[in-house]
């Protein structure tokens, strides 16, 4: 899909179809030409609702205000509704909260994400045909926009957007068709494009680095695990970011199997591994002036003969010993040994993690939502703040010493589930704090993405299935501590 800015009027720019955009039901704004074709057709202009006026070649749909998250599920439901049609361009204006650019960028994000589609599998495809964007520098409220400034902005939405779906298409892939070494090799593919390092670690070199908890999980499997170490390293970078992601490429369950329905959508458990490569990608593309490490721990969890049981005692990375006693709760035990192995490879400004860890962040949350933990409220604000300024739903969960004693084994340092069935979704968090070393302890974030990162149903800008959760997040995040690091 290409993107063309373009100072002339919208009425003057050449397209097959117009988009208008109907902000806080305005219908008597100067966009709207059709207010009683419209009001005829019942349209109330309501967030998400559409109406296409096909003999006039107009699309309207409503926003509820001009901020960018209302504007994006706007633009992305005008590009669904489309689907299908046979137009191949179309035209919009510039639309700005307040002077606010940062809209238009969301508008652009919200066409690329909203034309989305997984179709690897069907044997007949039903591609959009919109190819070609016009933006016309035209603005909502007559404000005057830099065109400069408006292409850096189309510029960055395009390689966030890119990289959420190419996220999106990692998730999505089957776990027949995407095992640990596939993951490493899609790893390897985007890093020659993008001139990231890769370094990709294999069982021998694991063993080596004492990553037994990781090992554990694996065992059961045909797929050997990887871990898949992905560098940007900008001459004179002023902080040093680590991301580590739960690469589990299918989760059975292990011996604690899952209930059938439950299994399906288990491919979804490389959820925070393939976001952390989406990352990777758009920080890569956008050339910012920070160093980013990106960690990924590729497994896939198995039941036979050899398989890890409840029970055991294994001994992760950094010398704690954990008890098992679900062997479902596998996440958190490679987690465990990437995040050690994380912090003794780069020391660094801030450690993230993302993970579809837990059901229980689901039934904290809702389905949409991301919950952010960690030992230090600054950093849970900062990655909620950017979240919500991405468009992103997340919310802060706090750690409290009442849940952390419910993890405590008799037998080992920790045990790998807790003793009570209630706020599980914190006590995989404290679980992880576990492996957290002192130096990193006030600097890290755990990020459960297990709502978002995989829903049966399209919402907002998401359609059925992967959404790239995490990416747009942290990107935002990183863009903006960069632009500190510029201010200074």
């Amino acid at each position: 899909m290409n993107f063309e800015l373009t100072v002339l009027p919208l009425e003057d720019v050449a397209a097959e179809i117009k988009v208008i955009i109907i902000v806080d039901s305005n219908l008597k704004h100067r966009f709207v030409q059709d207010k009683k074709l419209l009001k005829k057709a019942g349209f109330s202009s309501g967030q998400d609702e559409t109406c296409l006026l096909i003999e006039k070649n107009r699309l309207y749909v409503g926003a509820t205000s001009l901020k960018g998250a209302d504007i994006r599920r706007a633009a992305a439901n005008a590009i669904k509704v489309l689907k299908g049609t046979k137009y191949k361009s179309l035209k919009v204006a510039t639309y700005t909260n307040a002077g606010c650019t940062y809209t238009l960028r969301a508008m652009v994000e919200g066409f690329i994400l909203g034309a989305y589609s997984f179709e690897t599998y069907k044997s007949k495809k039903n591609e959009n045909k919109i190819k070609h964007i016009s933006i016309s520098l035209e603005e909502y409220n007559e404000l005057e926009i830099d065109i400069e400034k408006a292409s850096l902005l189309v510029h960055k939405a395009q390689i966030t957007a890119d990289a959420t779906n190419f996220t999106r298409d990692i998730v999505n892939t089957t776990p027949d068709d995407c095992y640990p070494d596939v993951m490493a090799s899609i790893a390897e593919g985007m890093a020659e494009d993008t001139g990231l390092r890769c370094k990709i670690l294999k069982p021998k070199q694991l063993r080596k680095e004492k990553m037994e908890t990781l090992l554990a999980v694996a065992r059961a499997s045909r797929h050997k695990p990887r871990v898949i170490h992905l560098t940007h390293k900008p001459k004179g970078a002023k902080k040093v970011i680590t991301l580590v992601g739960k690469g589990l490429t299918y989760d059975s369950g292990g011996l604690s199997l899952k209930p059938a329905d439950y299994m399906v959508t288990m491919k979804s458990d490389k959820s925070g591994g393939s976001a952390v490569l989406g990352i990777m990608k758009a920080i890569a593309e956008l050339n910012l002036p920070i160093e980013v490490h990106g960690f990924v721990g590729a497994v896939e969890n198995m039941i036979g003969g050899d398989a890890y049981k409840p029970d055991d005692v294994l001994v992760a990375k950094n010398g704690k010993t954990i008890e098992i006693r679900n062997t479902d709760a596998e996440g958190r035990l490679v987690l465990a040994d990437v995040l050690c192995y994380a912090q003794q490879e780069v020391k660094s400004d801030y450690l993230f993690d993302f993970a579809t860890l837990t059901g229980a962040s689901v039934v904290a949350v809702g389905h949409y939502t991301s919950s952010i933990m960690g030992n230090n409220k600054e950093v849970q604000d900062l990655v909620v703040k950017e979240a919500h300024n991405a468009g992103e739903l997340a919310t802060a969960l706090d750690f409290n010493p009442y849940l952390k004693k419910t993890i405590k084994s008799e037998i080992a340092d920790v045990c790998n589930i807790s003793n009570t069935r209630y706020g599980g979704a914190i006590t995989a968090g404290q679980f992880l704090s576990e492996f957290v070393d002192k130096k990193h302890a006030e600097k890290w974030a755990h990020i459960d993405i297990a709502g978002p990162a995989f829903v049966e149903h399209a919402w907002g800008e998401n359609p059925f299935g992967a959404s790239g959760a995490g990416v747009r997040m942290m990107v935002k995040l990183i863009e903006n501590l960069a632009k500190d690091e510029n201010h200074h």
